[in-house]
């Protein structure tokens, strides 16, 4: 197949570095990265990820944990359970 499109999109310098880099670590090239989430959004038939604005509860949640506050620790997979009420 004839690859003749262009595709031209402004991003900032530093967010373009990083992920080139995991692009590098993934053995990919930029225009191979866009190939793939082109298919992925073919075959998906839309975005191949959710999009979802964070409820209260969820930014809270953010809000705490950027702070380090609130923040329960768990021994193991059972602590976690008993501390869930599980």
């Amino acid at each position: 197949m004839n690859k003749s499109a262009m595709i031209r999109a402004r991003v900032e310098d530093k967010l373009k570095c990083d992920v080139e880099k995991i692009f590098n670590k993934l053995g990919l090239n930029t225009t191979e990265a866009i190939t793939l989430y082109y298919k992925q959004i073919l075959l998906h038939q839309g975005l191949p990820f959710s999009i979802k604005i964070p409820n209260k509860t969820t930014l809270k949640t953010f809000r705490e944990t950027d702070n380090n506050t609130n923040i329960v620790e768990t021994e193991n997979f059972l602590d976690l359970m008993h501390k869930l009420e599980i």
